[in-house]
C-alpha cells in the first residue's frame, strides 16, 4: 500500500484532493468545497450527506478504485438502512472514511446549492442558498462548577460543530430556549438565518432534537390589483401552495395615484391602507399554510416585491411624495424586517421579511424583481421585457446597457373602465375571432376550451354562464374589430350601414359592436363601446410610449424581441398587441411570455441569498427614464393612439395581418383620433 494519502475525486463537479486515510468523506468534501448537505452535522441522523462511491477503472481520472477505498459500513448506517433504508450504493458521507484512491458522485438531492427546476413555461433551474438553513447540535449540559447561560453554551455548539459565529437571538426566542434544550436531551435543530449583507447569524427557531418536518418561506408579488403568494420549501425549492387574492386597497382607488389621492385627502389615509394590506397577506399567509398542512413557525423567510406606491403603503410610509415630481422615495435600498413589524401574525413572528430595493420613484421592487428574472444584463440581444399591470413597467437592454421606466396604463388591461368587463374568472370571455367577410364572432370563455360556436358550448358553459370580458378577451375583440374591417384606424367604430353588419348597433352619438346577447337566458348582453375603445387606446398608447422613449434612449429603431411578463401579459395573444400597437413591431416568434416575472424573482431571491446581492448591485447600474417629464413621451402617445400607430411603419405586420382600408370619420360623432386627455400616471 502507498504511503501516499489518497486521492479522492468527486462527481459532479470535479473538484479532487488528497486527504488522510480514514477521513470521513463529508470532511473531505469540506475541505475541498463540494456540495455536501448535512443537517445533523455527521452524526448519521439526518440523511442528507448520502453519496454514491464508484469502483473500478477510471482513465479519465487516472485512477483506479478497489471495492476497499471506503471503510466497511458501520452500525449508524446498518440502523439507518434498517430503520428508513438507503438506495442501493449509498453511503453516509459522514459515517463512510476514506481509505483508498476514489471517486464519490454527489446526488443532486444531497447537493447543499442543489438546482431545482420549477414547473413553468419556462422551465429553468432555481439556485438553492437560502438565508436560513437548520442545524442539528448537541450542546454541553450546565455545570454548576463552570457557570454559564444556556444560550452561551448553545452558541459555542453553533461555533464549534458549525463554524457559525456570534448568533444573536431575539428576547422572544431566549424565553423558550431552556425548555427546548432539556426536552431534546441537548440535543437540538435550530433555524440559524445569515443573509448576504454579513450581518451577524440569528437564530429564528428551535426544536427539540432532530427536525425533520422542513422549513420554508413565502415569495410574495404585491400587486396594486392582486396579491400572489407561493410557500416554498427552503430545503428543495418546491412550492408547496400558491394562491391570491383581490389586494383590497382596490376599494380607496383602483390606480396607484387614486391611493396617493386618497392619502392626500383623508387623515390616516397611509393607516387605512397599510392595515387593510398586512391583514391581506397575514389571512393569504394562513390560508397557504393551512393548504400545505404546515405549522406557522416553520415559515421563516418572507420575500416581498411590490411597486413603489405599494412598498411604501406596506411600510406605512407616506407615499404623497410619489405623487409628483421628482418622485422621491422614502427609502430605496432592499430591506430585512421583522414579521412581527409588519404585523404578519399567522407565520413564525421571528421570520424575516428581504423586500427587493427600488430603482427609482415609479420603478419599484417588482421591476428588479423581473430584472432578475429575466437578466436582460445578460443578454446578447436587444430584449424589451414589459411587465403589464395597472402601471407597466418596462425594461430594454443587453450586455452592454439596461433602461427602465414606468408607464400609467390603468386597470383597463385587467377589465376595470370596460362596460362589460371584469376581472379574470370563469365566464369571461379571454379570447375572441371575427369572420371578416360575415362580420360574425365567436369567443372562449375561462373554463371551457370549447369555441361559442362549437357543439356543447352551451351546456359546457352552463355553470359559468357568459358573465363578461376580461383584459385578453378586450385586447383580443379590438385587433379582431380592426382587421373585420369593423373599426378604423383611429379607433372609430363604424355603423351598420358602414360595416355590413347588424351587429354595429347605434349607441348615443356613436356604436357599438355586439359580442354576445344572453339577454334570452337572462344572461348580459356583452358589447365592444366606443367608451371601451378609447379607454384602450389610453392604455396601450402610454405603453408604448413608453417603449418607444427607452427606445430613443438607446438609439435604436427597433428590438430585437419582446417578453410580456406579468398575470396579464402571460395571456395576451401577441399578433393582437401588434394589431392594436401595444408594442413595438418583431417577428411573432420573437415576442414571448415570461409569465408572473416578478414572481419567479421573489422566488429566485427567496431561495438563493446570492441574488439578493446580485439584484442589489443590477439596480444601481439601470438607467431610469422618467416618462412623466420627458417631451417626447407626449409625442409618442399622441402617435400611438392610432391604431396600430400613426407613423410607425410596422412591416411585419403588415405581413402577418394587413389591416383594411376603412375610415368611419364622417364628421359626426367623436372622431377618435386624439384619442383623449392622458391619463395620470398610475
Amino acid at each position: 500500500m502507498s504511503d501516499q494519502d489518497p486521492l479522492v475525486i468527486f462527481t459532479p463537479s470535479g473538484k479532487r484532493g488528497r486527504v488522510p486515510r480514514g477521513t470521513p468523506v463529508l470532511q473531505a468534501a469540506r475541505k475541498l468545497g463540494v456540495d455536501l448537505d448535512s443537517v445533523c452535522g455527521g452524526r448519521g441522523i439526518c440523511s442528507k450527506c448520502q453519496v454514491t462511491p464508484a469502483f473500478g477503472d477510471f482513465p479519465k481520472h487516472g485512477v483506479h478504485v478497489e471495492p476497499q477505498a471506503l471503510s466497511d459500513w458501520n452500525a449508524v448506517e446498518e440502523r439507518y438502512d434498517r430503520v428508513r433504508g438507503l438506495k442501493e450504493g449509498r453511503r453516509l458521507g459522514c459515517q463512510a472514511c476514506i481509505e483508498g484512491d476514489v471517486v464519490i458522485d454527489v446526488p443532486a438531492e444531497s447537493q447543499v446549492h442543489r438546482q431545482v427546476i420549477r414547473k413553468r413555461a419556462d422551465t429553468r433551474a432555481l439556485h438553492m442558498n437560502p438565508a436560513v438553513k437548520l442545524c442539528y447540535v448537541e450542546v454541553a449540559e450546565p455545570d454548576m462548577h463552570e457557570p454559564s447561560g444556556d444560550f452561551e453554551r448553545l452558541s459555542q455548539a453553533l461555533q464549534a460543530q458549525w463554524g457559525i459565529e456570534g448568533v444573536t437571538a431575539d428576547l422572544s426566542l431566549l424565553a423558550g430556549l431552556q425548555q427546548v434544550l432539556r426536552k431534546g436531551g441537548w440535543k437540538v435543530t435550530v433555524a440559524v438565518h445569515r443573509d448576504h449583507t454579513g450581518a451577524a447569524p440569528r437564530i429564528l427557531q428551535l426544536w427539540p432534537g432532530l427536525h425533520e418536518g422542513g422549513i420554508f418561506g413565502l415569495a410574495v408579488d404585491l400587486g396594486s390589483t392582486t396579491i400572489a403568494a407561493h410557500l416554498t420549501d427552503l430545503d428543495t425549492g418546491e412550492v408547496r401552495a400558491s394562491s391570491g387574492l383581490m389586494n383590497p386597497q382596490i376599494r380607496f382607488g383602483e390606480d396607484l395615484m387614486s391611493r396617493v389621492s386618497y392619502v392626500m385627502m383623508n387623515p390616516g389615509g397611509t393607516e387605512e391602507m397599510r392595515d387593510a394590506v398586512r391583514r391581506a397577506l397575514a389571512t393569504l399567509a394562513a390560508e397557504l399554510i393551512a393548504e400545505a398542512g404546515l405549522a406557522p413557525e416553520q415559515v421563516l423567510d418572507v420575500v416581498v416585491v411590490c411597486n413603489p406606491v405599494m412598498h411604501h403603503l406596506l411600510l406605512g410610509l407616506d407615499p404623497t411624495e410619489l405623487g409628483q415630481a421628482p418622485f422621491a422615495l422614502a427609502v430605496s435600498e432592499a430591506l430585512s424586517l421583522p414579521a412581527g413589524e409588519l404585523g404578519l401574525d399567522t407565520i413564525n413572528p421571528r421570520a424575516r421579511i428581504y423586500l427587493l430595493p427600488c430603482i427609482a420613484g415609479h420603478v419599484g421592487a417588482d421591476a428588479a424583481a423581473v430584472a432578475l428574472s429575466e437578466a436582460p444584463e445578460r443578454s446578447e440581444d436587444l430584449a424589451l421585457i414589459i411587465d403589464v399591470g395597472t402601471n407597466a413597467e418596462l425594461l430594454l437592454g443587453n450586455r452592454t446597457r439596461v433602461l427602465a421606466c414606468s408607464s400609467p396604463t390603468g386597470p383597463a388591461f385587467e377589465g376595470a373602465q370596460i362596460s362589460s368587463g371584469q376581472r379574470a374568472a370563469p365566464g369571461a370571455i379571454e379570447s375572441v375571432e371575427i369572420d371578416p367577410v360575415t362580420k360574425e364572432p365567436r369567443f372562449r370563455v375561462i373554463g371551457c376550451d370549447l369555441w361559442s360556436d362549437d357543439p356543447g358550448f352551451a351546456e359546457a358553459t352552463a355553470a359559468s354562464g357568459v358573465t363578461g370580458i376580461c383584459g385578453s378577451g378586450i385586447i383580443e375583440a379590438l385587433a379582431e374589430m380592426r382587421m373585420a374591417g369593423l373599426m378604423d384606424g383611429s379607433g372609430l367604430i363604424g355603423s351598420a350601414e358602414q360595416t355590413g353588419t347588424a351587429r354595429s348597433r347605434p349607441e348615443g352619438r356613436t356604436h357599438a359592436y355586439l359580442l354576445h346577447d344572453g339577454s334570452a337566458e337572462a344572461g348580459p348582453v356583452i358589447t365592444v363601446t366606443q367608451g371601451d375603445v378609447r379607454a384602450i387606446q389610453l392604455a396601450k398608447s402610454a405603453l408604448y410610449a413608453g417603449a418607444r422613449l427607452l427606445m430613443d434612449e438607446m438609439g435604436v429603431d427597433h428590438v430585437d424581441r419582446v417578453v410580456l411578463a406579468g398575470a396579464f401579459g402571460a395571456h395576451i395573444s401577441a399578433k393582437h398587441a401588434m394589431v392594436l400597437g401595444m408594442i413595438p413591431d418583431v417577428p411573432l416568434e420573437k415576442v414571448t411570455s415570461a409569465g408572473n416575472a416578478a414572481g419567479t424573482g421573489a422566488r429566485i431571491a427567496l431561495c438563493d441569498t446570492a441574488a439578493r446581492a446580485a439584484i442589489e448591485a443590477n439596480v444601481r447600474r439601470i438607467t431610469k427614464i422618467e416618462t412623466a417629464i420627458a417631451p417626447a413621451f407626449q409625442a409618442h402617445f399622441v402617435a400611438a393612439n392610432a391604431i396600430p400607430h400613426a407613423s410607425d411603419p410596422f412591416p411585419e405586420l403588415r405581413r402577418i395581418a394587413p389591416l383594411p382600408e376603412v375610415s368611419f370619420n364622417t364628421g359626426g360623432g367623436d372622431g377618435g383620433g386624439r384619442g383623449g386627455r392622458r391619463r395620470r400616471r398610475g
